[in-house]
């Protein structure tokens, strides 16, 4: 396993130790527990030390609170087992330095954390026919939205009849965000990938399914660590060939986070992210005439009137108001979420009260 992962048990400064973490684990120390970054998750958890990886286990305090457990990337409180071989138990999780999130499927208003303390998020997409400048968005809000640094990587550029024009209509809508055209098939473009990867970086790799993650993961690890499948005939979307979230080290020194293939990707807290993504739309919006402009055919709009003028694409605005939607629709949600288990609270803490309240 060691091996595989590219030898994980090396100093905890190679596994991204430092500020702030050092200080926020400060008032464990001197209580028999050690600080470790979680490398993997699938029924377990798998901790490195800095000294050993180990199977672990979370606190029962942590099962409870909402959010509480860890998530792939979190550095967190490891109380070591007593009996070699046995698992660890997590007792705390430091606080994360970035947060790639998303709300979970359904209708619940819930958070779900694919990768903690990343550095830099390589956000994948395809150019097989499966290329999407709607989606490149959502996914640039996403990893605007949890304190990373987003780099597009144009996969399979080897299966793109014309790469260079989806590149450039990529840089529309991916601003001032790097883009890297490549091919893990054949490895073209992939060198220039190395300078996210210094010792102690931490990437993660999002993307929807089939745009190539574990290959591409597989060529920036020199070997076939990470099981890979064809897509679909008909539409170029593959099946989930990881299915569980995995840190592995680079020839670089620096780790890199396969995730699986995400079907949807619902944002969630991601209203920075959005403005971070539609900066030019942003400042078009400076000079509308209402602060509040929603840019549905107000007076004095000048969004419409950008648009109307062709200097703003109508398909780029029409992504904007729809996650600005989501966005408004989620926030409306979670504060009825959050005022229901306020009543749920001081409900019990009167009952609790009137348990005590002399009687007669």
């Amino acid at each position: 396993m060691g091996k595989e992962r590219g030898d994980l048990q090396a100093s905890l400064a190679l596994l991204g130790w430092g500020e702030p973490f050092a200080s926020a684990f400060a008032p464990f120390r001197g209580q028999g527990l050690v600080p470790a970054r979680v490398i993997g998750q699938q029924a377990s958890y798998r901790v490195a030390t800095g000294a050993a990886e180990l199977s672990a286990e979370p606190a029962g305090a942590l099962k409870r609170e909402p959010g509480g457990l860890p998530a792939v990337g979190d550095w967190v409180v490891l109380e070591p087992p007593a009996v070699p071989g046995s698992a660890g138990r997590i007792r705390a999780v430091l606080p994360r330095r970035s947060c790639f999130s998303r709300k979970v499927a359904g209708s619940r208003a819930s958070e779900q954390v694919a990768a903690a303390n990343l550095d830099t998020v390589l956000l994948v997409s395809g150019l097989d026919g499966d290329w999407n400048p709607r989606r490149i968005e959502r996914y640039l809000a996403a990893a605007w939205a949890s304190g990373a640094s987003p780099v597009v990587v144009l996969n399979k550029a080897d299966r793109a009849d014309d790469p260079e024009s989806l590149e450039l209509a990529t840089a529309e809508v991916a601003l001032a965000v790097p883009i890297h055209r490549v091919s893990a098939r054949t490895g073209e473009g992939l060198g220039a990938l190395s300078v996210y990867f210094p010792e102690g970086a931490t990437v993660g790799l999002l993307g929807s399914s089939g745009v190539g993650k574990s290959t591409l993961v597989n060529r920036l690890l020199g070997g076939e660590i990470q099981r890979t499948g064809e897509v679909r005939e008909g539409d170029d979307r593959g099946r989930h060939t990881t299915t569980h979230r995995e840190l592995f080290r680079t020839p670089w020194g620096g780790l890199v986070l396969d995730t699986p293939g995400m079907r949807e990707l619902q944002l969630w807290d991601a209203e920075d992210g959005i403005e971070a993504t539609f900066s030019d739309v942003e400042e078009i919006a400076s000079g509308c005439r209402f602060r509040d402009c929603r840019h549905q055919g107000e007076p004095g709009c000048a969004v419409a009137a950008a648009v109307a003028e062709g200097d703003l694409a109508a398909e780029r605005l029409a992504s904007y108001s729809k996650l600005q939607g989501e966005a408004e629709k989620l926030r409306t949600r979670t504060d009825v979420a959050a005022r229901a288990r306020e009543k749920q609270r001081i409900k019990a803490l009167c009952k609790a009260a009137d348990r005590f309240r002399p009687r007669g």
